[in-house]
């Protein structure tokens, strides 16, 4: 396009532009039929600067929450006190779980949280634990590597999946261990 308009001001003749668009089509096909890598990108790399290709952009476009979340199972409601959370807890596989009451999710608390509040009161409410405003989740259509992120920052191996209009509808879960196998480590590359 750039050189369209530059010989368009330099002749200032319409008659021009038509046959210009067909050569620049023409020396296009050429171009990348020989060189299957764009120039600027095979500059970047001699120069050491490795940018991300098309193909991977693409692969990481499609390693979103949506494609590995799954229907939430590991549900703690607001009402119940700290003992008999952590008593469900105990014959759980999971050391984290989401706290629910009418509203929706409000909270996501772990096993240690649960432990370090039983010294303190175990008659406390769960739901008294949490903040229904800020709590870390996820939406479907975010990547995974956020997802990650935000397990590791909180100490927490699932995490909601919510709705973007309304934090507290609950679309689904996301666990580590689903995460990690979207990358491609197994159980036994992570012991």
């Amino acid at each position: 396009m750039t050189s369209v308009v530059m010989i368009f001001e330099m002749t200032q003749d319409y008659a021009v532009i038509v046959p210009l668009m067909i050569a620049n089509l023409v020396s296009l096909f050429i171009a990348s039929r020989l060189q299957q890598e764009p120039i600027y990108e095979a500059l970047a790399v001699q120069d050491g600067i490795h940018l991300p290709t098309a193909k991977t952009r693409q692969r990481s476009g499609q390693r979103q929450v949506v494609g590995i979340m799954q229907i939430a199972s590991q549900l703690l409601p607001a009402e119940i006190t700290v003992r008999e959370a952590l008593k469900e807890a105990r014959s759980s596989e999971f050391r984290t779980w989401l706290v629910m009451d009418r509203r929706g999710v409000i909270g996501v608390i772990n096993f240690a949280r649960l432990e370090r509040e039983l010294a303190e009161g175990a008659d406390k409410k769960v739901g008294e634990l949490v903040d229904a405003l800020i709590f870390p989740h996820v939406h479907p259509d975010q990547g995974l590597d956020l997802a990650l992120e935000r397990m590791g920052t909180n100490q927490i191996e699932i995490l909601p999946v919510v709705n973007r209009a309304d934090v507290n509808k609950l679309e689904g879960i996301l666990t580590l261990r689903d995460v990690l196998d979207a990358y491609g480590v197994s159980e036994r590359d992570r012991a």
